[in-house]
């Protein structure tokens, strides 16, 4: 398994990085990356809706397919033409996505044909574009949150802190699990394997990544930018270590209420696309507030 582990992630680390690195020159529109998250959000929607298959009646999945995609479109619409805004841009995203969710309710309303798992049915559709599409949206916009030409130390600080998070949580879970805190199951019923030692490992995974890749990251991007204060930097990353530790109990709910291990078997020893991204997608709306708030972009 760690063998699969590894042979994966030599193939989509550098896959990543390098659609990364051509769409960071490639223009502020970021169309590269809009092609990227759109094949992220439609497979996504799809492993989602096979979890659900069998306790809902027939899903709507070009609908859903429709509605998610445009919910990620609506976030890049400020940033394409001339008149184009170089900062991250939230209000077409909710507009577009109070548009599917009635656009759901009519086309289930249309299909009524008697009572029975109609509201059930429906409650699925816009649960899954709303976990899918509307937090991958968010996500994205992090692409321009503190400019464009900053998107990726912004999109990297994400990613790094969720991953960290995930590393020092293994790390200290395997090493000190149950020897710390005792009756150490973080959510039994949820997750067996996450332990409390795991959760302090995240904090401190996470912390130390977002510590570390502000102070190196920050000036290979631009020689003129200083990073931020070395707290601010640790509390960001300490954030995102808890925020995503908590999406991936939540997409652990989400498959254990389904009966599932995985939410697929697209990356053998990782899951499906939703394994890989659980943390990612679901701190990414944290990253955002938190770019918002705390001085971490002392270019602007």
């Amino acid at each position: 398994m760690l063998a699969w582990r590894l042979a994966i992630s030599a193939v989509l680390i550098p896959l990543v990085a390098g659609i990364f690195y051509f769409d960071a020159h490639s223009g502020s529109s970021a169309l590269l990356l809009l092609v990227f998250a759109e094949v992220l959000v439609i497979r996504s929607v799809w492993e989602c809706a096979d979890l659900f298959r069998d306790r809902s009646k027939k899903l709507q999945l070009p609908a859903m397919f429709s509605c998610a995609a445009a919910v990620v479109f609506a976030g890049w619409i400020p940033h394409l033409g001339q008149n184009a805004v170089d900062a991250g841009d939230l209000e077409l995203v909710g507009l577009v996505y109070a548009f599917t969710v009635m656009l759901l309710c009519a086309s289930e309303a249309a299909r009524f044909r008697g009572p029975g798992g109609n509201i059930e049915t429906l409650g699925t559709e816009v649960l899954i574009v709303s976990y899918v599409g509307v937090l991958l949206a968010v996500t994205s916009q992090l692409r321009w949150v503190a400019g464009h030409e900053a998107g990726y130390l912004v999109l990297g600080s994400l990613l790094v802190c969720a991953k960290g998070g995930d590393v020092g949580a293994y790390t200290l879970g395997r090493i000190f699990g149950g020897t710390i805190f005792g009756k150490s199951k973080l959510a039994p019923n949820l997750s067996p394997g996450k332990t409390r030692e795991g959760a302090a490992g995240a904090l401190i995974g996470a912390g130390l990544c977002g510590w570390l890749w502000f102070q190196f990251a920050t000036p290979f991007f631009n020689a003129e930018w200083a990073p931020p204060a070395w707290y601010w930097a640790i509390l960001y990353g300490c954030v995102i270590g808890v925020v995503g530790l908590i999406g991936d109990l939540c997409e652990s709910f989400l498959k254990r209420d389904a009966g599932r291990k995985d939410s697929a078997q697209l990356f053998p020893g990782f899951g499906g696309l939703l394994d890989l991204l659980d943390s990612v997608m679901y701190a990414g709306p944290a990253a955002y507030l938190l770019w918002t708030i705390l001085p971490l972009a002392t270019w602007l």
